[in-house]
């Protein structure tokens, strides 16, 4: 009977309910303004981890006045209590991830926090130029990818000729790496690119690895070593739900898992320490690359959103292409994901203009669909069903609560909570870090 109550006591109060893994996810084709939410919840955090993705992702955040933007580096690391990660589930090119690095420390960051996982996986110089002359294969067929080689290093990784950060920091980087250009050569030949040469790569990645060697750790058993001592971890994602590889518009996705799967696979985190998962949206919609976007709205409203939200790529640069928020996709990523709640970024952007529109359903066929799908015909040739709702919302940036908000900005918010059936808990008016209301 003791043992039984103990039991019953362990999994009550040492287990499930008193664990803090909270999980901040991209419910849409990314860009959604993580970054800025991860900063928020950091501040009561311990760990702040990054699960999937590469350096084709990026993070902005604003702090006294001054832009970060992170394309490998953990969000979270600002805050000089968080333990910053990189686990395995992210691909690492080791020249971004020092230039990331070394502009932290210039600016006042010492990066002492940083560990990075043995098992995540290095982005190499043939990764990219594979990446390339792949996209540049494809034609009319694009995909959109960044051609930062993460692709072609998730491939490898699946492979099974991968090279780990235990790899690279390790005494068997030179025979993995001339096995792998040797490989790569035949391949690089054989679309008319000249071959790699193996002693200049060795030479310079070998001084990233020395670099980078004390900054990497086992961080699976670091961050369960965390949930027994009942710390707060915060893990991140990357892109966003509809860029997954399994539940996205493919193949127009990224080469992970950024939904709530990636987290586990990509940390060594097991379900059942998982508390929340907050899904971030803006109160439109924005995809880069190729795909189909059912709310886009490639003329004026759409070049209005993209200045007013200054929307081009953290990464690439690239403007944009901007719409109305889609709540058929963003009920899937709350089915996919099991979101908890939302973050709604660029309140204040939107209540610039003087009508929203907000998609809440399709019409293909002269059918209306309330349910997302990644089928390609249905997304190619449906057309959204909108509601309208006023704007003009006026400056929010001085708004400290929900009921300091105006009351045509509460109609809209109301609207999207009730069709998700998901409270939108933390909102964002302005562009620094404390421009955010929590409910």
């Amino acid at each position: 009977m003791l043992l039984l109550l103990t039991f019953f006591l362990y999994n009550i109060f040492g287990g499930i309910i008193m664990s803090c893994v909270n999980v901040v996810l991209g419910a849409f084709y990314g860009d959604e303004g993580k970054g800025k939410i991860i900063d928020y919840l950091s501040s009561n955090a311990r760990y702040a981890v990054r699960f999937s993705g590469g350096n084709n992702a990026g993070h902005t955040i604003l702090v006294n006045g001054k832009k970060f933007a992170f394309h490998l580096l953990p969000s979270g690391i600002l805050n000089k209590n968080i333990k910053a990660i990189l686990s395995n589930g992210v691909v690492i090119d080791p020249k971004v991830l020092l230039e990331e690095i070394n502009n932290l420390k210039n600016n006042g960051y010492p990066v002492d926090n940083l560990y990075i996982s043995e098992k995540a996986h290095v982005i190499m110089p043939y990764h990219i130029m594979m990446d390339s002359l792949l996209e540049d294969a494809r034609g009319d067929n694009k995909i959109g990818t960044t051609k930062r080689g993460i692709g072609p290093t998730y491939c490898d990784k699946y492979e099974r000729c991968g090279i780990r950060m235990e790899d690279f920091i390790g005494k068997n980087f030179k025979n993995l790496l001339k096995i792998n250009i040797k490989n790569k050569n035949v391949i690089l030949k054989a679309y008319g690119y000249d071959e790699l040469d193996f002693e200049s790569i060795y030479k310079e990645y070998s001084k990233y690895a020395k670099k980078l060697k004390k900054y990497v750790t086992d961080t699976t058993t670091m961050l369960h070593q965390a949930i027994k001592n009942n710390e707060n971890i915060l893990c991140e994602g990357a892109q966003a739900t509809l860029l997954d590889i399994d539940f996205g518009s493919y193949p127009y996705v990224t080469s992970s898992n950024p939904t709530i799967g990636g987290v586990l696979t990509g940390t060594g985190i097991g379900a059942k320490y998982i508390n929340e998962v907050i899904g971030v949206i803006k109160a439109y919609s924005s995809r880069v690359g190729e795909g189909p976007y059912v709310t886009e709205e490639n003329n004026e409203i759409g070049d209005m959103i993209r200045e007013l939200g200054h929307e081009y790529g953290t990464t690439t640069k690239r403007p944009r292409r901007c719409g109305w928020l889609d709540v058929p996709a963003l009920n899937y990523a709350v089915m996919i994901n099991g979101l908890t709640s939302i973050a709604m970024n660029h309140l204040d952007t939107i209540g610039k203009l003087n009508k929203i529109k907000l998609c809440v359903a399709y019409k293909y066929k002269g059918k209306m669909i309330k349910d997302f799908t990644t089928n390609m015909d249905i997304l190619k040739n449906s057309t959204p069903i909108y509601e309208e709702f006023s704007g003009n919302f006026g400056d929010l940036s001085k708004c400290k609560t929900y009921d300091e908000l105006p009351i045509n900005a509460k109609k809209f918010l109301e609207r999207i909570e009730e069709l998700t059936n998901t409270p939108i808990k933390y909102i964002g008016v302005g562009a620094d870090r404390e421009n955010i209301i929590v409910r």
